[in-house]
């Protein structure tokens, strides 16, 4: 079975031939993909071109553009890639910064081959980790977007303010796309098993919830009735 790693990519950008042939001959030896740049320009040009790069290992003294602005607008630009940022200071300072305009680590030169590996691994796994999260914490369905972590909502472009049972109706809803909940369920599931009051309270939560989604509440697209069953999502 192939492993993970060899479908990870990584590009090595440095000026230094000798450094930049070196750390690409190490990384393709544990078996990562290598593309290799010599300065920040064919870098960025590259990272535009292409989305298959899955990290950076980039050195901080680079011609035509600097690691430090090309990290700076890769970041303005939306791009996440992990980045490994290599440099000859050693200062906390550089190093500050480095990670401030978004560097994922930093390695100061010299550097031994195994402990550049090492780096590059647990980089990789961090971001791993990372976007599982991010992608269970974030739901999305057309114009609407969650984050259950922040707990916040965006319709259209626009911040929602939610009470906490409609949040977590609506996170039922969204993780359970074209289920049909009863009113019976949704009470339990959202309001727990002790809840006293009338089921009449699931049809006033979702009014709520339409008036706050919809674009129309009247003709709903996402929290649709099923007579005679209950509610279901999109």
């Amino acid at each position: 079975m192939e492993s993970t790693v060899n479908r990870q990519t990584v590009l090595v950008v440095d000026d230094a031939e000798l450094i930049r042939e070196t750390v690409g001959m190490a990384l393709g030896e544990e078996g990562y993909s290598v593309v290799l740049a010599e300065d920040g320009r064919q870098a960025l040009e590259l990272m535009r071109s292409t989305d298959e790069v899955d990290l950076i290992v980039l050195d901080l003294m680079l011609p035509h553009l600097n690691g430090l602005d090309l990290c700076r607008l890769l970041r303005r630009e939306g791009n996440g890639v992990p980045i490994l940022m290599l440099t000859a200071k050693a200062a906390e300072t550089d190093r500050v910064v480095g990670l401030e305009v978004g560097a994922d680590d930093y390695l100061a030169k010299p550097f031994g081959m195994r402990e550049l590996v090492a780096r590059c691994r647990a980089v990789l796994r961090r971001h791993s980790r990372t976007q599982a999260l991010d992608e269970h914490a974030t739901l999305r369905c057309g114009d609407l977007w969650m984050n259950t972590q922040e707990c916040r909502v965006n319709v259209r472009g626009v911040a929602s303010d939610l009470s906490p049972k409609e949040f977590r109706l609506l996170e039922l809803f969204m993780r359970n796309p074209r289920r049909v909940w009863s009113r019976e369920q949704l009470i339990e599931r959202v309001w727990g098993p002790d809840f006293m009051g009338d089921s009449k309270t699931v049809d006033v939560h979702i009014r709520w919830l339409r008036e706050k989604l919809e674009k129309d509440p009247s003709r709903p697209e996402y929290l649709v009735t099923v007579r005679g069953f209950g509610y279901r999502f999109g």
